[in-house]
């Protein structure tokens, strides 16, 4: 009986473990804003877009800016359109969040650069990541499908 009771207690305390940050990571996100350094919208209009990240460890991003947007093309929009895919890791001690890029809309502008983003996991479920790179200034909030 006692070997019973210490399987269900062990059982039930791993069920209660805490996730990992990268386990949370794990779906499909909904993108809700993007600003800028000011907090201020980054684009005229509400961009729509897409981050996929696997449990295996691929990602993918699309985002589709509003067409008063569409000019804007940079190291990672093409017209508008933003879409890479590739791998990534997570370190949940420094809370950053690295991209491999293997494939993206704008070419060899953004393959095989590798792209840490510092990320932060809200309370409510909500994912927002921001800019590692010194020379931009940018965050993006999203919320699980």
């Amino acid at each position: 009986m006692a070997i019973i009771a210490a399987v269900v207690i062990s059982a039930a305390a791993q069920n209660h473990a805490p996730v990992s940050d990268k386990e949370r990571l794990i779906g499909a996100w909904r993108l809700v804003s993007i600003t800028g350094p000011d907090g201020k919208p980054v684009a005229e209009g509400i961009p729509q877009g897409m981050l996929l990240y696997t449990r295996d460890g691929h990602m993918s991003v699309q985002l589709m800016y509003p067409e008063a947007a569409n000019a804007q093309s940079n190291e990672y929009v093409k017209n508008g359109y933003e879409a890479s895919f590739g791998s990534y890791d997570v370190d949940e001690a420094t809370h950053v969040l690295t991209h491999h890029v293997q494939g993206s809309v704008t070419r060899a502008l953004l393959v095989g650069k590798d792209l840490p983003r510092i990320y932060r996991l809200d309370a409510d479920g909500g994912l927002i990541i921001r800019a590692a790179r010194a020379d931009e200034h940018w965050s993006v909030t999203w919320e699980h499908y």
